[in-house]
C-alpha cells in the first residue's frame, strides 16, 4: 500500500475518533480533513505528487466517485427529477449546460493556453455538492422548498456531468500536444509532423465517436442492473426474504458491479454512467407501488456511510493538493474563473432557467448563489490531473483545488454569517439553526 494512502486511512480514522465533537462547535469534517491533508503531506510534496499522478490513485477515486454517484441517485425523495420535477428539469436540463457553456467560453478566453482543456475544466468546476456547506439545507433561513430543490439538483448534476467529462477527457489528452506545439511555435513557424497530425487526428475522431455509444452502452447497463436488482429487492422484502441488512449490502455492492462490468475490455463503457443510472432507475424500481416514492432510511444507511467514508478520504487528498498547488504555482486568471464559476458563471444560468416557473424570484437568486462545489469536483480535478500531460494537467488541479476552497470559504463560512446577519431581530431558533463557524 503507498504510504501516502495508509497516511489518509489514518487521518480519516482519527477523525471519526473526534468528529461529533467538532462538528457540534461548527467545524465541518471537508475543512478539517482538507488541514489534515496538507499537515501530512507538507514533509515531502515531491512524494506525494508522484501518489497523487498514480494508477493506484485513480483507481480510488474511481470507485469513488461509483458509490457517491449511485448513493446521490437513491437519495432523491419521489420520481425521475424528485419532487420538484419540472424545477429539477429546468436546472439540470438547462441551467447546467448553459453554465458549462459560458465556463468554457471564460476559460478560453481568461486562459488561451488551456485551449484544448476548457471542457474538462468546465466540468471539474460546475458540479455542485453541500459536503462542504451542509449547515446550508439546515437552515431555517432558506425557505424549505429551496433547500429541497438544492438537495436534488446537487444529487443530479454531478451524474449528468460524468458522460460530458468522459467526452472531454480524452479528446482533451489527444489534442493538447497539438495545441501545445502550436502556442510554443508560433503560427507562421507550426512544423509539426504531418503523420503526427493525422495520428491525433484519426485518433480525435475515434475518442469523440465512441464516447456516445459508450455512454449508451453504460445507460444501458445501469437500465438492466438497476431495474433487475430494485424489482428482485422489492418482491424479497414484500415476501419477507430480505431484510434490511441484506437490502444495505445490496445497494454498497450494485454501483461497483455497474462499474466493473461498464469497464470490462469487451465493452469500455462509461463506469461512471452506468453507476448512476443504476442508482436511478433502482431507486424507481424498488419504490414502485409506495405512498411515498422513497427508500427506507434503514436501507439507505450503509450506502450513505461507505460515502461519507470514502469522501473523507478524497477531502484529505484535497488538502494535499492545496498545498501542493500553492507552494508551485499560483495564477491571478484562475482565481477569477473560480470566483466567476462560484458566482456569476452559475446565477445567470440557474436565473435564466428558471423564469417562467413557480419559482418566485428572490428563491432563484438564492438557488444561484447557493451551489457548493466539493467531493465530484475533486475527484474529477484527480481524474484529469492523472491523464493529461504535465502543464495541463497542473492547470485543471490549480482550477479544482481554487474553486473548492473558495467554495469553503464562501459557501462554507461567508453565507452562514450572511444568513445570521440577516435573521430577524428576536429570530434565536433560526440562528441557532446557523451556528457561526467555531461556535
Amino acid at each position: 500500500m503507498p504510504p501516502f494512502v495508509l497516511i489518509g486511512l489514518i487521518a480519516v480514522l482519527l477523525w471519526s475518533l473526534i468528529s461529533h465533537r467538532f462538528e457540534r462547535w461548527g467545524i465541518a469534517g471537508p475543512a478539517m480533513l482538507l488541514v489534515l491533508g496538507a499537515a501530512a503531506t507538507v514533509w515531502n510534496l515531491d512524494a506525494f505528487g508522484v501518489s497523487l499522478d498514480s494508477p493506484v490513485t485513480e483507481k480510488v477515486v474511481e470507485v469513488v466517485l461509483s458509490v457517491l454517484l449511485f448513493a446521490d441517485a437513491t437519495e432523491v425523495r419521489g420520481g425521475i427529477f424528485g419532487g420538484e420535477g419540472k424545477v429539477t428539469a429546468r436546472l439540470v436540463l438547462i441551467a447546467l449546460p448553459l453554465s458549462l457553456l459560458l465556463t468554457a467560453i471564460l476559460c478560453g478566453w481568461l486562459v488561451p493556453e488551456s485551449f484544448a482543456v476548457i471542457g474538462v475544466i468546465a466540468c471539474v468546476i460546475m458540479p455542485t455538492d453541500f459536503a462542504p456547506a451542509t449547515r446550508l439545507l439546515r437552515s431555517r433561513l432558506l425557505p424549505e422548498r429551496v433547500r429541497a430543490i438544492l438537495n436534488v439538483e446537487s444529487g443530479y448534476n454531478d451524474g449528468l456531468v460524468s458522460p460530458i467529462f468522459g467526452m472531454a477527457l480524452p479528446i482533451a489528452v489527444i489534442i493538447e500536444p497539438l495545441v501545445r506545439e502550436y502556442l510554443r511555435t508560433g503560427k507562421d513557424t507550426f512544423t509539426l509532423d504531418e503523420q503526427d497530425v493525422g495520428h491525433n487526428g484519426e485518433k480525435f475522431v475515434e475518442a469523440f465517436l465512441n464516447a456516445v455509444p459508450a455512454t449508451l452502452v453504460a445507460i444501458v447497463i445501469g437500465v438492466a442492473l438497476g431495474g433487475l436488482v430494485g424489482l428482485a429487492m422489492r418482491a424479497a422484502r414484500d415476501r419477507g426474504v430480505a431484510d434490511a441488512g441484506g437490502a444495505r449490502f445490496v445497494m454498497v455492492l450494485l454501483p461497483l458491479i455497474a462499474y466493473g462490468i461498464a469497464t470490462i475490455p469487451a465493452l469500455e463503457a462509461n463506469g461512471f454512467v452506468a453507476a448512476f443510472v443504476a442508482g436511478l432507475i433502482y431507486r424507481v424500481a424498488r419504490t414502485g407501488g409506495m405512498a411515498e416514492r422513497v427508500i427506507p432510511h434503514e436501507e439507505l444507511l450503509l450506502v450513505e456511510e461507505v460515502g461519507t467514508l470514502t469522501a473523507n478520504f478524497v477531502w484529505f487528498m484535497l488538502g494535499g493538493a492545496t498545498l501542493l498547488v500553492f507552494t508551485v504555482s499560483f495564477d491571478v486568471r484562475i482565481v477569477l474563473l473560480a470566483l466567476l464559476a462560484l458566482t456569476l458563471l452559475r446565477l445567470g444560468p440557474v436565473y435564466l432557467s428558471l423564469m417562467g416557473s413557480s419559482v418566485p424570484r428572490g428563491d432563484r437568486v438564492r438557488i444561484g448563489l447557493l451551489g457548493p462545489r466539493g467531493t465530484a469536483t475533486i475527484v474529477f480535478g484527480l481524474l484529469a490531473y492523472n491523464a493529461l500531460p504535465d502543464d495541463a494537467g497542473d492547470l485543471v488541479l490549480t482550477a479544482m483545488v481554487t474553486t473548492v476552497v473558495g467554495s469553503i470559504l464562501l459557501h462554507g463560512v461567508l453565507a452562514p454569517l450572511v444568513l445570521r446577519r440577516l435573521a430577524p431581530e428576536g429570530d434565536d431558533a433560526a440562528k441557532a439553526r446557523v451556528p457561526s463557524p467555531g461556535h
